[in-house]
């Protein structure tokens, strides 16, 4: 193989979608191979770098704040493809969840990179002004067309929580049998899914958790105020105190069951960093308004009064991203995908 075909089938399918929609310029043999479905297939599970996110600000407008501008993006941040107004949810390897704001709020899954959508049907429960949704897709060399969970718990009449699943297989939505009884009050926006479990923070500094497979929910002790993010398959958190960024990964999940005296650690550090921001006229040295937006992957994105740092835990790089305002309700993570749905 010469040097282009190496490119062609070992590269460009590792490249995101703003990338690679620039290069179908480069010659019509390229053009014609990013534009098949295999290809798209290919890519969509060989890259799953979060490139940026879809923000929504207190009036509505949606935006995308993009982590590199010269390789990520999307035709149409305003997301005005779909049929109505919405509000953005949750995302998950290239797709994004959206809420209508009329009728029964449907919930909308669609590909911004691609502008194609598919309208969920109604819920059977209520879910609430602002839903603890959780979007599940795991890219698979054997499906070309995704296969997805939307995954949302909701207060119950028995004073607890419930769970309403939608699957992509069976076009519908079920309520699962099980239960979640306590006083904790689940922090809707800060849902993730790592390895078949969804994880969820809560009010009282504990994590409320939901394992897909056997449809269980168990409560896990939290490490403080902190973000929760997929890190290698594993479950993590992000947390920062003053200038102190850590970043501690869930080892024992059951460490509440085990003896009193085992020295088996719940959490463990696996990232520390101090931040001093000494660039002159760029950072600030004050350090009590940070507050953690993101963990996933290998960045972790922090809220520095009105601007917004990316922390890249492999290159130990920040870089300051750049973003239309400077205040956002909600801000939801995005991969640029070609995934087809």
């Amino acid at each position: 193989m010469d040097l282009q075909d190496i490119i062609r089938e070992s590269a460009l399918p590792f490249l995101p979608a703003k990338s690679l929609r620039r290069f179908t310029g480069v010659c019509r043999e390229w053009k014609l191979q990013i534009s098949t479905p295999f290809f798209a297939h290919n890519q969509s599970y060989s890259f799953r770098d979060v490139s940026g996110f879809f923000c929504q600000s207190p009036s509505g407008a949606l935006s995308f704040v993009s982590l590199n501008q010269m390789a990520y993006g999307v035709p149409d941040p305003s997301l005005k493809f779909l049929p109505e107004p919405v509000d953005i949810r949750c995302s998950s390897n290239g797709l994004l969840c959206c809420q209508g704001r009329t009728g029964y709020r449907a919930y909308y899954i669609c590909n911004p990179v691609t502008q194609k959508w598919k309208k969920l049907p109604q819920t059977t429960a209520n879910h609430g002004t602002d839903p603890a949704a959780v979007l599940v897709f795991e890219p698979s060399l054997l499906n070309f067309v995704a296969e997805y969970k939307l995954v949302v718990s909701f207060a119950s009449d028995l004073d607890g929580y419930e769970f309403e699943i939608y699957s992509s297989i069976d076009g519908s939505w079920r309520i699962s049998a099980e239960i979640s009884f306590g006083k904790m009050k689940l922090l809707p926006r800060t849902g993730v899914h790592v390895n078949g479990v969804v994880y969820w923070s809560s009010s009282m500094g504990r994590i409320f958790s939901f394992d897909l497979s056997c449809e269980r929910s168990t409560i896990i002790n939290n490490i403080g105020s902190s973000s929760l993010g997929a890190v290698n398959g594993k479950l993590h958190a992000a947390c920062l105190l003053g200038s102190k960024l850590s970043v501690s990964e869930l080892s024992n999940a059951y460490t509440n069951t085990m003896q009193m005296n085992s020295s088996a650690k719940q959490w463990q550090v696996k990232h520390a960093v101090t931040l001093n921001f000494s660039v002159p006229d760029l950072y600030p040295r004050s350090y009590d308004k940070e507050t953690v937006l993101f963990l996933g992957g290998d960045v972790v994105v922090i809220q520095h009064e009105k601007k917004l740092i990316s922390y890249n835990m492999k290159t130990k790089e920040f870089t300051e991203v750049i973003t239309e305002e400077d205040t956002y309700s909600r801000m939801v993570p995005y991969v640029n995908s070609l995934v087809e749905i």
